[in-house]
């Protein structure tokens, strides 16, 4: 099994600062991790629950994947990241099995992770990330 654990759970917002406190109020979560990753165009916030975390993300340019998403779907779940021990072998056995790989190889991710993006087509419809710590 390569998958070892589900790493979060991606939901794509307008307002980070309303999600954040919307996350405190309703369940006590706290920001655990906090982060841009400019390469993305993202602004994420992780609130830990469990091993596992809520990714609220915002996008910071209006040409980022998360700015697309929102203004075709708007607000709501975007993807799952699922913890691997080897990023590049799990993107070898998503592609040996027939699925679709956005990202080539694995790159750097935040949290100082590497992760590998998998396409919702090859993946009965889900946007599926491998995060290898």
């Amino acid at each position: 099994m390569l998958l070892t654990e589900i790493d979060h759970v991606a939901i794509a917002v307008h307002d980070l600062e309303a999600a954040i406190a919307y996350y405190r109020s309703a369940f006590g979560a706290e920001v655990h991790h906090r982060e841009i990753v400019e390469r993305d165009g993202v602004e994420e916030a992780l609130l830990k629950v469990a091993d596992s975390y809520i990714q609220l993300t915002r996008p910071t340019r209006p040409d980022s994947p998360i700015a697309k998403y929102l203004e075709k779907r708007g607000e709501g779940l975007h993807h799952i990241g699922y913890r691997v021990d080897d990023c590049a072998a799990a993107l070898a056995s998503v592609l040996a099995a027939g699925g679709k790989a956005i990202d080539e190889a694995p790159r750097p991710g935040s949290r100082g992770t590497t992760v590998a993006f998998v396409h919702p087509k090859g993946s009965f419809g889900t946007l599926i990330e491998l995060v290898q710590e």
